[in-house]
């Protein structure tokens, strides 16, 4: 049987369009304690996710837990890109336990779910798990994540993933939302978000445009 290949994006990539993202737990008390991902690297990533999710108009749902009596303000890398967006706090370790939170990824109405946050065994592991149970598919961004030990965030990552999570980077991210050069009315946005967050990669973006004005377009 012959197959004939033609020029379109695979069904299991995300468009900005198609899912909706959820930001979890991203506070002071729970990265005291994360020791698998530095904290620098970790609000960068997470600044980086949130920033593309916007950017995009990806719809987010940003959620906390005791935010005023224990774990904190969220991270501003975080909040920052979704001025005036009201914050999900929550007493529940599992999201999807949440009436609230459910309530809003049911006003969402999308059926492909991002998730990133703190920590990966618990934060992550328990709506991901739920929300796989109940038929939606998921994605977990696993370096916008971290855990109390490397050993712990890998055998969550492991876990999801032998349940059908698919796992992915906060770059990676980025760029499968642009996913063409072409795309002239994010390119100067997802650009400008690399540079400020992409690392190494930023970097390189902005010495090609400093020294030969080049374009990746």
């Amino acid at each position: 049987m012959s197959i004939t290949a033609t020029p379109t994006p695979g069904k299991l990539l995300l468009t900005p369009k198609d899912h909706a993202l959820i930001m979890i737990d991203f506070q002071s008390q729970m990265s005291f304690a994360t020791h698998s991902i530095d904290a620098i690297t970790l609000r960068n990533n997470a600044g980086l996710v949130a920033r593309a999710a916007a950017s995009f108009k990806v719809p987010t749902i940003l959620t906390t837990v005791a935010e005023k009596s224990f774990s904190g303000p969220m991270f501003t890398e975080v909040t920052d890109p979704f001025p005036g967006q009201a914050l999900l706090d929550r007493t529940s370790m599992n999201t999807w336990e949440d009436a609230a939170v459910i309530k809003q990824v049911n006003a969402i109405g999308k059926t492909r779910l991002v998730m990133a946050g703190l920590w990966t065994s618990v934060c992550i592991v328990g709506p991901a798990l739920s929300a796989l149970d109940q038929g939606f598919e998921v994605y977990v961004i696993t370096d916008a994540c971290g855990d109390v030990s490397a050993e712990a965030h890998n055998r969550a990552v492991e876990r999801m993933v032998q349940a059908g999570v698919r796992p992915m980077t906060a770059l990676q991210y980025l760029l499968e939302l642009q996913r063409d050069w072409a795309r002239t009315e994010s390119y100067d946005s997802t650009t400008g978000i690399a540079r400020q967050y992409g690392g190494a990669y930023g970097l390189g973006i902005t010495y090609a445009k400093s020294m030969f004005g080049a374009h990746e377009g």
